[in-house]
């Protein structure tokens, strides 16, 4: 068997190209439309999530009666806490614009019929 070299400079030299990339011109079409359709995605997310961790009973206050509304109020608090980060922490390349803009035209839909449904 013959040795074959790992070639451990070449991810060096490519870990090096891809930080160039970051401050790469992002087209403004491209930027506008991911974070509109990643705003709504993620609002929508938000809506969905407190709408379905709210207690079972007519108020936040009667949560405390039942240990499964408390456990749920609770988990919804943590998912809303951080659902709400993920909206102001952005993109900042043209792949994570790219995928934000797929992702996007196919999730958006799906969360407004969500949204819809569970009201």
């Amino acid at each position: 068997m013959s040795r074959m070299p790992i070639g451990a400079d070449q991810w060096l030299e490519r870990g090096k190209s891809n930080a160039g990339e970051r401050g790469a011109n992002v087209p403004a079409r491209l930027r506008l439309a991911s974070i509109i359709l990643r705003t709504v995605f993620i609002v929508a997310l938000l809506i969905v999530t407190v709408h379905v961790s709210m207690p079972q009973s007519a108020s936040v206050w009667t949560a405390y009666d039942t240990p499964g509304d408390l456990i749920r109020l609770a988990l919804g608090f943590s998912v809303c806490f951080w659902v709400a980060i993920q909206l102001f922490a952005m993109p900042n390349d043209a792949k994570a614009h790219r995928t934000w803009l797929y992702l996007g035209l196919a999730a958006v839909p799906f969360i407004v019929i969500c949204m819809v449904g569970i009201w």
